[in-house]
């Protein structure tokens, strides 16, 4: 069989714009060569970057890639639609045309073709990716056996973190940005809404600009932006007027607690409840393990703690690897496949056990 991967492909047009997924395959056995049809395990990753930047290829996770290749699954890496001007609930479409995508014609090569097993698929992600791995555990379809989490957002979106504005630095000792700056990707964004984008890749200054390596793609800057302003939820529902953000925040302020929901999700509509994951937890979300770092600023770990006490109360197997000290992207350090490998090589007997 000639495919080997990584192989691009489009899975689906929005606006005749290509989204595109990028398909690695183990090697094959003997006896999946020469067969009209293979069905394959696949470990579905999506890219972090707080929904608003990143790629396929950006922050890629190779000690990831690398063992699941080792146990003969295939990985795939996904774009989707970025915010804004997508919302979650375009990207939630993203993830359901990816998985009908896989599980369909995938790859084909001559006269075999490649598909996803329907029944052995993991979805993974980090940072923002891990949000998007949610949202798969509840809207695709097939739905995945199992769900690796990598400091995944979305653990709990009723908290400060999300809800309050921020005037002290709080974002991995980052400054406070100024907003002036920003005022087209600012609701209701000067000089129009911006065009439907899908592959924004990070990109930095050189070293003679007066913050050497300081990000040159301002993308890279909306997640700690809206995070700043209080409002990621504006951005992520597409729900401005009146902004969700505010709603939410007055219930914060009235000493409603973050781990009881249920004054939070009256207050939302009920077309967005679907995107907040922590509301739609229930006993048929896939097994889950959650990595985190307990020094993370960027992604508290308070949100994997949270989103853990509600899967144990609903019944489902969780696993929880916290990583003592450590910040966000603590996997892509250079040393983190030496420091790191037990808790790593726990993943790989993770995805081994979900999928055989």
């Amino acid at each position: 069989m000639g495919i080997q991967g990584p192989v691009t492909v489009c899975y689906k047009l929005v606006s005749g714009i290509p989204i595109l997924l990028d398909v690695y395959l183990p090697p094959l056995q003997a006896t999946q060569r020469d067969v009209k049809e293979v069905l394959l395990p696949f470990i579905i990753y999506f890219h972090a970057g707080g929904l608003s930047v990143g790629n396929k290829k950006s922050y890629f996770p190779t000690w990831l890639h690398n063992r699941v290749i080792s146990l003969g699954y295939g990985f795939i890496s996904a774009d989707y639609q970025l915010l804004p001007p997508a919302t979650a609930h375009d990207i939630i479409k993203d993830i359901q045309d990816a998985f009908s995508f896989i599980t369909g014609n995938l790859l084909e090569d001559q006269n075999t073709r490649i598909k996803g097993d329907p029944d052995r698929l993991v979805v993974a992600g980090s940072s923002a990716g891990g949000l998007c791995a949610y949202l798969a555990a509840l809207h695709a379809s097939p739905k995945p056996k199992a769900l690796l989490s990598i400091y995944g957002m979305g653990g709990n979106f009723f908290s400060p973190h999300y809800l309050v504005p921020k005037k002290e630095v709080f974002f991995r000792g980052r400054e406070i940005l100024d907003p002036e700056e920003f005022t087209d990707f600012l609701y209701p964004y000067k000089g129009g809404t911006p065009t439907t984008i899908v592959d924004s890749p990070p990109a930095y200054h050189p070293p003679t600009y007066h913050i050497p390596g300081y990000p040159a793609n301002r993308r890279m800057l909306l997640p700690r932006l809206y995070l700043q302003l209080g409002v990621f939820l504006d951005y992520y529902t597409g729900m401005h007027q009146p902004s969700i953000s505010k709603v939410l925040r007055e219930i914060l302020d009235k000493g409603e607690t973050e781990g009881n929901a249920n004054g939070f999700k009256q207050a939302i509509p009920e077309i967005h409840q679907t995107v907040i994951p922590q509301i739609m937890v229930d006993g048929n979300w896939p097994a889950t393990m959650l990595l985190h770092g307990t020094a993370d600023t960027a992604v508290p770990i308070e949100e994997s703690r949270h989103l853990r006490g509600l899967l144990d109360a609903a019944g489902v197997p969780v696993d929880f690897i916290e990583f003592n000290g450590k910040e966000h992207s603590f996997d892509y350090e250079t040393d983190a496949e030496e420091v790191w490998k037990e808790q790593f090589d726990m993943v790989k007997a993770f995805l081994y056990k979900s999928l055989g």
